[in-house]
């Protein structure tokens, strides 16, 4: 199908000697576009394996050491038995400063700080616990002690992610529009500018569909290169920005890699704008030659 003959000399048109680049950069951006939208949907997933049915208990501390770690070990036998809790345990200390160390810095840092104690929470799901009841309880026991509730601020951040990944998504609709008016114009300019080869080309015998087919076979190699251009430039990018998340404390910011399966995704985006560019090149041709003829 690429090696066929043309009767058209497209390949000299200086009309579409532009398309191929501006497929490279809507290529380019669409990759960007896509790539940020698969690892936030890769972010939610691991934030909801990792945070959904989970409650945090945070007690203030005690002077008195024996009598805190008395009232912790209370908290913790109360907490056990709430319904609908399946698994409770204190937070050590380490782990409470490693929680910290993003802006705190090292553990000599937090020193002698008075750090509250934390009691992690496995819950058979956000409804099946009473969090007024639990509040209340708690509080009773220990002032100042809180229950914080993943599932609210999870869901917020969820909401606001979804929104990111519709933005990416209108987007990539955009510059498939974009690619689909520029593929239009430069398949009408090369019409009219061999008009009269068309002409000889009807008199001998061509249908509409064997010159529309030119047209497309053109249009899909101008797409195919000029995508593969665009992929090859937002590889590096993308590269670059994972190495420097990776720089990153990863409390801070998640794992943002891509997978083999999302590689194979964004190789496949010069594919279908090569696709693309064929057909709409395709049904321009034949329509504008119903006009024309």
């Amino acid at each position: 199908m690429l090696g066929k003959r043309s009767d058209l000399p497209l390949q000299r048109d200086p009309t579409t000697r532009f398309l191929p680049w501006l497929v490279a950069f809507m290529v380019y951006l669409a990759v960007l576009a896509v790539a940020g939208a698969m690892t936030l949907d890769e972010m939610i997933g691991r934030w909801e394996a990792g945070i959904t049915h989970t409650l945090t208990v945070q007690i203030p501390p005690e002077a008195d050491g024996d009598a805190d770690r008395t009232r912790v070990q209370a908290i913790l036998a109360d907490v056990l038995d709430t319904a609908g809790v399946t698994h409770a345990r204190i937070v050590e200390r380490d782990d409470v400063v490693k929680l910290l160390e993003p802006w705190l810095g090292n553990a000599g840092a937090v020193g002698d700080l008075p750090l509250p104690h934390l009691i992690d929470v496995d819950v058979e799901s956000e409804s099946a616990v009473d969090i007024t009841a639990l509040r209340e309880k708690l509080s009773a026991r220990a002032p100042g002690a809180s229950v914080d509730d993943h599932g609210v601020w999870l869901q917020r951040l969820i909401e606001l992610t979804r929104s990111v990944q519709l933005l990416a998504a209108a987007v990539v609709t955009l510059i498939a529009a974009v690619t689909i008016a520029t593929v239009i114009f430069a398949t009408r300019a090369g019409l009219a500018v061999h008009r009269r080869v068309i002409e000889v080309l009807h008199l001998i015998g061509a249908q509409d569909s064997y010159i529309a087919r030119q047209f497309g076979r053109h249009a899909m190699l101008l797409g195919l290169k000029g995508g593969f251009i665009g992929l090859a430039l937002a590889a590096p990018t993308l590269l670059a920005v994972g190495l420097l998340a990776d720089r990153l404390e990863t409390v801070l910011l998640p794992d943002v890699s891509l997978s083999k399966e999302h590689w194979i995704i964004l190789c496949a985006l010069p594919f279908l704008a090569a696709i693309t560019a064929r057909i709409t090149a395709r049904l321009t041709v034949q329509r504008a030659l119903l006009r024309m003829l």
